[in-house]
This record gives C-alpha cells, structure tokens and sequence, in this order.
C-alpha cells in the first residue's frame, strides 16, 4: 500500500442503532448512531494509541456506506474498501436495547445479505500486505457467507506468504451459526493463524476444549501450531502461553458505562503494545487497561488515548486537574 502499515484488519462493519437507556426499540422515538465491527473497533483502538491501522471491507457507495468510513478515518483508521453499486447492496446494521437486571441487554442484527457478503479478495487494494507487521480478523467474518470465508481464507494466506504476523479473535456469535459449524471453519483457519485470542467459554463450548485455563491454551497451542494463545476469562483477568511460558493478568477496576467492544479494546491494546516491540506480558498490561477503559465509553469503539491507558498502568486515578 506504498507506505509501512502496523496493522491491517478485514471484516464487516454495520451502523449501531440504540434507543436511550431505558426505553425500549418497540416504542422509543430517538435512535443514536454510531458504527460497530469487531475488526474495525480494533483498528481504531489501535489508531488512537498510535498505530499506522488499515481497515479493509466492502460497502454500498452510498451515504450509509460513506457514514462508517468517514466515523472510522475521524479515529485515525485508514481504510481500504471495495465500494458496491447502492443499487443492488446494502449496509448492514444492528441494534442494541440496554437493560439492567433482570432484563439484560438484547442485541438484533440486520445484516444478511449486506454488500459484505459478497466479498472478494481480488477486489481489495492490491499490495495490502507489503510493509505490514500484523494482519487481524476473527471468527465473526468467515459466518457471514460464503464468500466471506473464502477471502478470509485467502487474506490469511497471502499474509502468511508475505511473512505477516496473522492474529485470530474467536469471536463466536450464535446467532449467526451453530457451535459445530463453527468449531469445524475455526480449526480449518487456525493452521493460518499464528496468535489466538479466545474466550475460555468459547474454548469449552465451541472448540470443546477440557481442563484448566493452562491446559486450555496448551492445548490449542501445541494442537494447532500456534505461537501465542491468549485465553480470556472475564472478571478473572487473561492469560497467555508463549514461547514456553506462560503469563496471567488480572483485571482493572473500571465502572461499566458500556461494555459492548471491551474484547475488541483487549485485542487492540494487545496488539499496540506487541506491534512496539513489547513483550507478552506487557501487551497483556495492555490490553487489560485498555479494556477497563473502553468499559467506561459509551458506543463500540475504545476513545482512548496512549497516556490515557499508561496512566492505568502506573495506577493513577481521580480528577484530571
């Protein structure tokens, strides 16, 4: 793409509709707007800590199309899109409905058949892995349709080819397929893969994984042929086997303002501080501040900055004077 790139991340995103807290999507009149996509949520987390982050996808050339790239590049995200005719393609959306105990929140898709699901590799910027260091996307992508599998597949490749870094983010949606559909693409994908961020749930339920967090990752990674497996366990923090060892962090105090994108703020710290030449236990330093700060943040995508997530790590809080 003529200039080095720290990141290059491929998937859909769609336009995140939600009513005020406390009303309901069946009688609220107002709908905030924002945008929301786990590769593009962790390229622009990235961005904002400074990392040179491309975002690749496919969308209608129309002003919904236009909105999400135009939101995406106000955060620093370049982006590389195969632009569809508005007259045959659409922007895929979502919405979320917050709710407390004992409603929880409840999340609608609408985004079959958006312009994403016929997506091709020969149709993204040629030379988009020349000068890159990591290349990122996750398991959402490949449920998506056909095609969508096919170019992941074919990204992943090429990747490996040009001697990239490629990152996996499990990212298991059940609404969009069932676990054994799932478990089958992902271990087709993993001998393409050579970081793996996965939840400890998923592990169980999905890859039908056994044991302890250690034997987990263990596992995937002598099974697969993995560099680096970066299991998640929530309230209990992560933990990480690399290189022979391994590595657990635990998590930072944060208020929960909204915790849709808090994995991908993991992932997107992570991969600044690995990407800097860090080590994997400061990169999951990293991500843990930079998730405990996106938990405070309204919307998908982590507004953060580098001294922002440093003052996490060095303990300080209370009032910015």
């Amino acid at each position: 793409m003529g200039r080095v790139t720290d990141l290059v991340t491929f998937g859909e995103t769609m336009l995140r509709l939600s009513p005020p807290r406390g009303e309901r999507l069946e009688t609220t009149r107002n709908l905030e707007v924002q945008t929301g996509g786990a590769e593009s949520n962790v390229a622009a987390g990235a961005a904002r800590l400074d990392v040179n982050a491309v975002w690749l996808s496919k969308l209608p050339d129309s002003p919904l199309g236009r909105r999400i790239v135009s939101e995406l590049r106000s955060h620093g995200v370049r982006t590389g899109i195969a632009w569809a005719d508005p007259a045959g393609s659409r922007t895929g959306t979502y919405y979320i409905e917050h709710g407390g105990d004992p409603r929880g929140t409840n999340v609608v898709y609408d985004r079959s058949d958006s312009a994403f699901t016929t997506i091709e590799a020969s149709e993204l910027p040629e030379g988009i892995f020349e000068n890159t260091t990591t290349f990122h996307t996750t398991g959402i992508t490949p449920a998506l349709s056909e095609a969508a599998e096919r170019t992941t597949v074919d990204l992943l490749e090429a990747a490996g080819e040009a001697g990239v870094t490629r990152t996996f983010d499990l990212n298991y949606r059940g609404k969009l397929w069932s676990p054994a559909e799932a478990r089958k693409t992902y271990e087709s994908l993993f001998e393409h893969v050579d970081t793996l961020f996965v939840p400890r749930r998923d592990a169980i339920e999905i890859l039908e994984c056994e044991g302890d967090a250690v034997d987990i990752a263990h596992g995937l990674l002598t099974d697969h042929d993995l560099e680096t497996v970066v299991l998640t366990r929530g309230e209990k923090g992560a933990l990480a086997v690399s290189d022979g060892s391994v590595h657990e962090q635990g998590t930072f105090e944060a208020d929960t303002h909204d915790a849709i994108g808090t994995g991908d703020a993991f992932v997107a710290g992570f991969l600044t501080r690995r990407i800097d030449g860090g080590a994997v236990p400061d990169a999951l330093q990293w991500g843990a501040a930079t998730a405990a700060l996106k938990r405070t943040i309204g919307g998908d995508i982590a507004v953060i900055s580098r001294e922002e997530v440093e003052s996490v790590l060095e303990g300080e809080s209370g009032i910015d004077r």
